[in-house]
């Protein structure tokens, strides 16, 4: 039998001009509070062997590696009774753009908060684990049932926005045109039902891949987005027959959906059905809640009852490092990934969140070009090991125009960003990555996460693998196929991949979409492989739970770099106007 418990708290940080993660424009900052944010638990106990998993999900853009980080910290020191291991907590976001920044440890994810906020750190962390808390203290028998359902092609729920990547794989099969873009994508919703043994409904959690993007970069007010209202909307329909009921709104593979499929004429940007974004955000939100109200309802009829049964296991990768498996490459036996860099498709943002503008595009990829040409020029009076570096960086970028070198701490190919020829006043994101560099505050470890957590969870039949950042379509639909593969030995019969959970790093496209170098494929930071590379170690991963305990063999010495207080401290919150 299972025990499962339920929890929810509040994560909302307030604090004026703060910037909000998500868009990365610098505009885009934190003047007041919409809606507040929420942090959502579930704890599953299998009473059987004891064994826990805990799955959480908060209103914010994404997970990092230091709020994981910080969560076990304060679990192990306050709580260590409870029994809860890093492989047991799996924490994921349902990705929205309108909260806070700041949480990073990551010089990157600092630049334009700018800097890091050690009060939006802690109220995220703090929350998550009192969301935990009170789901460890609700425990009680209950009944888990899966149950599914699609959205029709009639609905408006979103888009696919880069058909032109999507139509490069070779199972996609006619090719679509752009007013087919609401094909290029899962329309399907997968929900957990959970009921109490008296039959009350304690909670729900579902798995759709849509972004958090229907409220735009124009936007100051703190703002849970589409899968915000959508759990509130569910939350309160159940409210009469349970006050403590919990639904999550999660991520599954969203890397290229938007809601976004209307273009504003006025704001030269894709928008939702309404001119106001938070009427958007609320229509976008009211459709998924209907969905999964449409599910929730039938599960018992319909549904799959999960089986007993709980297993987890994570490991840590370099993803700076690694030579994917020869199947997963086309045959390719020298392909490699390389330290994150990220592109000039990148910078220019998307159709619903522009970036750099075509000046400013042109300019970086004619620098990004020069730096390239001095690289390959300098490379017979270079040693070995910096020759190989270089080489290897180009080959595993392949067509990207490389502007940031986040994993070798380069932006257009100096380490000395203060004293970068493009002058401070250009642009507030260069004199914040100068004033920053100048404190010392960008010095020693990589900009973006490299050594990343892959964790698996089985609950029952279903297995849920986390995606540190985000994953597009057939990309998802690849890695899936390559986990489910493994794990049915086991009784697996379906992998639910949850994205934008524990760490953050960017994109995961395929080979073929990474060619057309459109956004996704600018932030598919390890280079051309990098889906290969998550194919090959997930693989790995998936073959150690078939062994027994004692015997699955898992890295205990590759982890993420560690930031210390006075390295913090050169990047604390620094906002001049």
């Amino acid at each position: 039998m299972y025990e499962v418990g339920v929890g929810k708290s509040v994560i909302t940080a307030f604090k004026p001009n703060v910037g909000m993660m998500g868009y990365g424009m610098f505009h885009n900052r934190v003047d007041g509070v919409e809606t507040d944010l929420h942090a959502r638990a579930f704890v599953f106990k299998d009473l059987s062997s004891n064994k826990k998993l805990v799955f959480v999900n908060a209103e914010i853009a994404f997970i990092t590696i230091s709020i994981k980080r910080g969560v076990m910290k304060r679990l192990d020191r306050h709580h260590a009774e409870l029994g809860y291991t890093a492989d047991s907590v799996m924490l994921s976001a349902q990705h929205t753009h309108s909260g806070p920044a700041g949480y990073s440890h990551y010089g990157l994810y600092n630049i334009v908060t700018p800097g890091f906020v050690p009060e939006v750190y802690q109220t995220i962390v703090d929350g998550i684990v009192d969301a935990i808390l009170q789901a460890e203290n609700s425990l009680r028998p209950a009944k888990i049932t899966m149950n599914k359902a699609s959205f029709d092609l009639s609905v408006d729920i979103g888009i696919n926005r880069s058909v032109k990547a999507y139509n490069q794989n070779p199972e996609v099969q006619p090719k679509l045109t752009e007013k087919q873009a609401n094909e290029a994508f899962d329309r399907e919703m997968t929900l957990f039902r959970v009921d109490g043994m008296d039959g009350k409904a304690i909670g729900a959690f579902n798995f759709f891949g849509l972004h958090c993007t229907s409220v735009h970069n124009d936007n100051t007010k703190i703002n849970f987005d589409n899968k915000g209202y959508a759990a509130q909307f569910h939350e309160e329909e159940l409210k009469a027959h349970n006050p403590d009921f919990v639904s999550i709104f999660a991520q599954n593979v969203a890397g290229d959906i938007t809601p976004n499929q209307y273009w504003d004429k006025k704001k030269k940007w894709t928008r939702g059905k309404f001119e106001n974004d938070v009427e958007s955000a609320k229509y976008t939100g009211q459709q998924q809640f209907e969905k999964a109200k449409e599910i929730f309802d039938s599960a018992p009829e319909k549904g799959q009852t999960i089986n007993m049964g709980i297993d987890h296991i994570m490991t840590y990768v370099n993803f700076a490092d690694v030579k994917p498996d020869a199947d997963f490459t086309n045959g390719v036996h020298d392909a490699y990934t390389s330290p994150s860099c990220h592109g000039v498709a990148f910078m220019k943002g998307t159709k619903e969140g522009p970036g750099m503008d075509a000046f400013g595009a042109a300019a970086a990829t004619v620098a990004a070009t020069a730096v390239k040409w001095y690289e390959f020029v300098g490379l017979p009076f270079r040693k070995p090991e910096e020759k190989r570096r270089i080489l290897r960086k180009y080959k595993a970028q392949g067509k990207k125009v490389i502007v940031i070198e986040s994993g070798e701490r380069k932006l257009l190919g100096t380490h000395n960003v203060k004293a970068l020829i493009v002058p401070a006043f250009i642009d507030p994101t260069v004199k914040y990555f100068k004033y920053f560099h100048k404190g010392g505050g960008l010095d020693h470890k990589p900009w973006t996460p490299q050594t990343l957590p892959l964790q698996i969870a089985i609950l029952g039949q279903v297995a849920f693998a986390t995606i540190p950042g985000e994953i597009t379509t057939i990309a998802g639909r690849r890695l899936e196929a390559t986990i489910l593969e493994q794990l049915k030995e086991r009784g697996v019969q379906e992998v639910i991949l949850v994205s934008y959970a524990n760490a953050y790093m960017g994109y995961i496209t395929t080979y073929e979409e990474y060619q057309v170098q459109a956004y996704e494929g600018g932030h598919t930071v390890f280079g051309e492989w990098t889906l290969a590379a998550f194919q090959t170690k997930y693989r790995e991963l998936a073959k150690e739970m078939l062994k027994p305990h004692g015997q699955r063999m898992s890295d205990k010495t590759v982890r993420p770099v560690k930031f210390t207080q006075e390295e913090l401290n050169k990047r604390i919150f620094a906002y001049k106007k």
